[in-house]
């Protein structure tokens, strides 16, 4: 068995369909998500906020996801209708031109994917770790999508769990939103399942404001074809990165033809990318995109691929799960 190597921060989805408000778009009917209540009183939200100090943040480690099982190919979902949620504010634009293969550049170009990915804190198993994560435009303005493994991992949820968008070499320009709900897929609450390490959070208010009123939302897509020129982002902390500064790889998607249905991309982040999104149809000058993945894992004799989950109806009800919830 090839040991698998997680990341612990990206997320992403594809545009195509047809475009639906928030609100209306639909997942099939299946195995509902996994959910559980996190800082949902007041008094436990500015407990997690005293929590995460500026030292506590920067000693946080990546945390990997547990090696992959040889079944992990044969379990896939019923595929869906196609559904695409447009970013915040705006539609998506038109796509780029991308280069073949560039793999874990710091982001510079400034747009709204500045302040919407986001690095992701929480504690696990009694140490503090990081992820990646993105705001993506939803009903009740609260929504973060990220990895499974990182809200979840060795069979608890994970405790302390905030989210930190444009953090920016230890700077918190647009605040740190603790949240109230992890949500994640059946497939990994019950089993790990590599093909489904898809997760969300509601984020509470801050200062009398939702998440995406401050920082906007990218657009999200479901059930998309395969193979299309991505765009990831994340925050890497392991070695040669230090997790403090947004970073992207772009080029063209490729199945995974080894052990599971998710799709590669050349890509150098490492641990701490975990959670961050990937985005089709992204517009180098705005910043916006639409997401259709997140950074899940690396085999580790292949350090130079990354793969995401396949964003199908099970990623999709987890969405429409997370954008149900109350975030007050």
């Amino acid at each position: 068995m090839h040991r698998r190597v997680a990341l612990l921060s990206i997320l992403t989805l594809t545009a195509g369909g047809a475009l639906l408000p928030a609100g209306l778009a639909q997942a099939q009917s299946g195995p509902k998500p996994a959910q559980k209540a996190a800082a949902d009183s007041t008094s436990e939200q500015k407990a997690v906020l005293r929590y995460w100090t500026p030292q506590k943040m920067e000693a946080a480690q990546p945390l990997d996801a547990p090696a992959p099982k040889k079944q992990a190919r044969l379990a896939m979902g019923a595929p869906g209708e196609p559904t695409t949620v447009p970013p915040t504010g705006a539609p998506a634009g038109a796509a780029q031109p991308q280069a073949a293969n560039s793999g874990g550049t710091a982001w510079t170009r400034g747009g709204a994917i500045t302040k919407t990915t986001g690095r992701v804190f929480f504690t696990y198993q009694g140490r503090n770790a990081s992820c990646s994560g993105s705001a993506v435009t939803s009903a009740n303005k609260s929504v973060v999508l990220t990895a499974g493994h990182c809200v979840k991992m060795g069979g608890a949820f994970h405790t302390n769990w905030v989210f930190v968008p444009g953090y920016d070499n230890g700077s918190r320009p647009n605040g740190t939103w603790a949240a109230t709900k992890l949500l994640t897929t059946p497939q990994w609450n019950a089993g790990e399942d590599i093909n489904f390490d898809v997760a969300a959070a509601v984020v509470a208010p801050l200062q009398g404001k939702s998440l995406t009123d401050v920082v906007g939302g990218q657009g999200v897509a479901f059930n998309q074809a395969r193979g299309r020129q991505m765009y990831a982002f994340g925050y890497p902390a392991a070695a040669p990165y230090d997790g403090s500064k947004l970073t992207y790889c772009s080029g063209r998607a490729f199945d995974d033809f080894l052990m599971s249905n998710d799709q590669g991309l050349t890509c150098d982040m490492t641990g701490g990318s975990s959670g961050g999104p990937w985005f089709q149809n992204f517009n180098e000058t705005t910043g916006l995109g639409t997401q259709n993945s997140v950074n899940s894992f690396k085999y580790n004799f292949a350090p130079k691929w990354m793969f995401g989950p396949y964003f199908g109806s099970e990623a999709q009800a987890v969405y429409q799960a997370a954008q149900s919830v109350n975030a007050l």
